[in-house]
């Protein structure tokens, strides 16, 4: 299993809106008995299954690892850990301007369900929708 510094450091490489998540964020988030870590060299997906919902809480591939499947493998692993851990419905939030990474849920299976208005901010004050997506397993 990667360092909590290095998944931080990924995710840091790979968001400015929403924000990247802090190492103190992500081993709060990996302390939860739902919560699982899935990785490989140059990404990570943390994804929570509990009461029958799985939910996406990130997914992080570094820009140089993008376009080689990494992605596409790390959310199939999320949606067959889901199903193992008896979850019947996904569910994921994604920035509306994130047109890359909505491609690969749609692809995934995953389709719009609502929008959350200027739900993330970025440091210079940009915001942006929220679309969320789900999918039944």
């Amino acid at each position: 299993m990667p360092e909590v510094a290095e998944l931080a450091s990924i995710h840091a490489a790979c968001f400015t809106l929403p924000r990247p998540w802090s190492a103190p964020e992500i081993r709060s988030l990996l302390d939860s008995p739902h919560v699982f870590l899935l990785s490989e060299s140059g990404g990570f997906l943390l994804g929570r299954a509990v009461a029958g919902e799985a939910e996406l809480l990130t997914l992080a591939v570094l820009p140089a690892a993008q376009g080689r499947g990494l992605g596409g493998r790390l959310v199939q692993g999320f949606l067959n850990t889901a199903k193992v851990r008896t979850a019947t419905t996904a569910f994921l939030e994604v920035a509306a301007g994130n047109a890359p990474a909505i491609r690969l849920y749609e692809r995934a299976g995953f389709i719009l369900k609502g929008r959350r208005k200027a739900y993330y901010t970025a440091a210079d004050g940009r915001r942006d929708d929220a679309l969320v997506l789900s999918r039944a397993l």
